[in-house]
């Protein structure tokens, strides 16, 4: 039994690489004005390739509002530095009133350092209702994996 404990403990901590956190700045098109938002987002890794991104972005215009939005993505690993992915989720957010939406779209990650990954991305938002335009999201942010 103590043989299986530290077996257990060792492939634990192997797991390395499972989540990641770290800031984001959206800006949002297509509103009628541009839109800036700084928010945070979370990942975890089911696998080498599926991941679930969580993410809550302030929208910084007249009467402050929030993005709330979940994205799986699958990513593509080209090289221990640069990995692609698509990425399609749910998305909630009051830029002029509040509505959900979906997110459609992708992005990539660069390795800076052992645990630090630079990413940036693009994502359409093509809301539930015919009330305001769809926007274009551009993304660029840093994560933390551990």
């Amino acid at each position: 039994m103590i043989a299986a404990l530290f077996a257990t403990v060792a492939v634990s901590a192997q797991d390395a690489g499972k989540w990641a956190v770290g800031p984001r700045m959206n800006i949002y098109t297509n509103t009628g004005d541009g839109v800036v938002g700084l928010g945070v987002f979370g990942r975890y890794s089911f696998t080498d390739n599926w991941r679930i991104e969580p993410s809550l972005t302030a929208l910084l215009h007249k009467g402050c509002s929030l993005d709330l939005s979940v994205d799986a993505q699958y990513v593509f690993h080209l090289s221990n530095e640069w990995k692609v992915y698509p990425a399609v989720g749910l998305t909630a957010n009051d830029i002029g009133r509040w509505a959900a939406g979906l997110n459609i779209g992708g992005g990539f990650d660069f390795k800076v350092a052992a645990n630090w990954d630079l990413s940036a991305g693009l994502k359409w938002q093509p809301m539930f209702d015919n009330e305001r335009p769809n926007p274009v999201v551009i993304s660029i942010g840093a994560a933390y994996r551990f």
